[in-house]
């Protein structure tokens, strides 16, 4: 009798992929007053870039406006190479999905604080985030469009 190999799930490396800064009314935005309003903007995507190793990149796009004038845009892409071997094909969705941007937002919540700052403006500081939720609506966005396709 055989036995299976154990599932194994391991960070192999954590790296910013990109990141871009765009403050296009400086230096006259410094003079408002008023409180921009923010925009947040957070996708995760995954890809295999050899058998048993995935590529999952966490995108955070801020966007800071005061009425209709840009104050500020930052948009981090934080990535992570992750080993993933012998788990079930029905776990990898919420392995990719799940896990793997739970693990890639801290990084990415630093990363976008730090800019924020270094740009001249109060930190931005995400809270916390449920990729649980934000999973599910992917799958029912899916199914939706997978239901509305005709065969």
């Amino acid at each position: 009798m055989s036995e299976s190999p154990l599932p194994t799930f391991s960070i192999e490396k954590v790296y910013l992929k990109d990141l871009s800064v765009e403050v296009p009314n400086a230096p006259e935005v410094f003079l408002e007053m008023e409180a921009p309003t923010l925009e947040v903007n957070i996708n995760s995507g995954a890809r295999a870039v050899q058998e048993g190793m995935f590529e999952v990149v966490l995108t955070v796009t801020i966007t800071a406006r005061i009425k209709e004038k840009a104050i500020f845009l930052v948009e981090a892409a934080q990535a992570g190479i992750f080993q993933i071997r012998n788990v079930p094909e029905p776990d990898m969705g919420p392995l990719l999905g799940i896990a793997c941007p739970n693990t890639l937002f801290p990084y990415a919540r630093e990363t976008i604080s730090m800019v924020t700052a270094r740009a001249g403006f109060q930190p931005v500081i995400l809270a916390p985030m449920s990729f649980e939720n934000i999973y599910q609506q992917q799958i029912e966005q899916l199914q939706a469009q997978q239901g509305s396709k005709p065969n």
